[in-house]
């Protein structure tokens, strides 16, 4: 039997991990990818927003020349302190359930070749991201080949027209990269102006290129289908189609609450949020916690890496005071 079983190897699982390893536990890690996955998916050239020094888990120096990392120094650093810690992780393997019975959390898992486990544990930490869950547009033809929720990179798109969907950091990043490989960019946006949340440094950039007809912007702009060669938008005042060889849905993510849910963990229908206390991170379910964005609500990007790195501190020392 595992004393703690962590659902999760994204940043801030493995900060719980590391703390939970430095008060004498040893944490088991299952992750249905790789280490850090959902940074492994961000797209390839993609800069943090964040200095160095707010990524850093277990007190572990991130260095970097770069006043912003580079995804692969991410994935660098996270990989360098599981390793340096000795933190056991079952990757590609997947929870399928978790139940408690007689005051013990019973799991089910199933790996890469279909083959289903069993574990049992006296605590769980649930520390699940959101990019599996894309906020769908829920329009015809979403599903075609040629439609993506992910940015990879901009070259296999050079020279083709591409409709990108969104006004947020990823859709803006991808335009800017979009249009530097020739690509010709549309942006299409249902909000008036672009989010609030677009980093600073990179919004006159995607203004400038508005201006000069580098990229066509439509605000207050939906889409309501997609066919193999067209996109269909609509505003208030007209309805006209755009000629697309890609559409790029980059339209953000939702946390995946069902395995919490079916866990016996109450979810708050209005926030989207799990019951759980704020200030240890436990839910009504006894010794279930929640760690990172799956504690937020609908509202995913109130919790970061930067916020989310201290949840683990915090169930970390409940769990020394009740066990030890």
């Amino acid at each position: 039997m595992e004393h703690i079983i962590i659902i999760g190897a994204g940043p801030c699982g493995l900060s719980a991990a590391v703390e939970l390893k430095r008060r004498g536990f040893d944490p088991l890690i299952i992750e249905k990818g790789a280490i850090v996955e959902s940074i492994y998916r961000y797209p390839t050239f993609l800069h943090f927003h964040s200095t160095p020094e707010r990524l850093e888990i277990g007190d572990v120096p991130f260095t970097t020349p770069n006043e912003k990392p580079t995804r692969l120094e991410g994935l660098t650093y996270y990989r360098m302190v599981a390793q340096r810690e000795k933190i056991r992780i079952h990757l590609y393997e997947t929870v399928t359930s978790v139940r408690k019975v007689e005051g013990l959390f019973q799991l089910e898992t199933t790996d890469r070749f279909g083959e289903v486990k069993s574990y049992e544990s006296r605590a769980v930490i649930v520390a699940t991201g959101y990019f599996d869950q894309p906020n769908r547009l829920n329009v015809p033809g979403e599903d075609l080949p040629h439609v993506s929720h992910y940015f990879q990179e901009a070259h296999p798109y050079a020279g083709l027209k591409v409709v990108v969907v969104g006004g947020n950091n990823s859709a803006v990043d991808a335009a800017l990269e979009l249009e530097r490989v020739g690509a010709d960019v549309t942006v299409v946006y249902r909000g008036e102006v672009l989010s609030p949340y677009v980093k600073s440094w990179v919004k006159p950039l995607f203004e400038s290129s508005i201006d000069k007809g580098n990229i066509e912007m439509h605000f207050s702009t939906q889409i309501t289908k997609i066919t193999e060669r067209t996109v269909h938008l609509v505003t208030r005042e007209r309805e006209w189609s755009l000629a697309a060889d890609f559409v790029l849905a980059l339209t953000g993510f939702r946390p995946d609450r069902v395995l919490l849910q079916s866990s016996g963990v109450q979810v708050n229908e209005e926030t989207g949020a799990p019951a759980h206390d704020p200030e240890t991170f436990e839910t009504n379910v006894p010794n279930l916690f929640i760690a990172g964005v799956i504690a937020a609500g609908s509202r995913a990007n109130e919790i970061f890496i930067e916020n989310g790195r201290f949840h683990g501190k915090a169930i970390a020392d409940v769990l020394t005071k009740r066990w030890n």
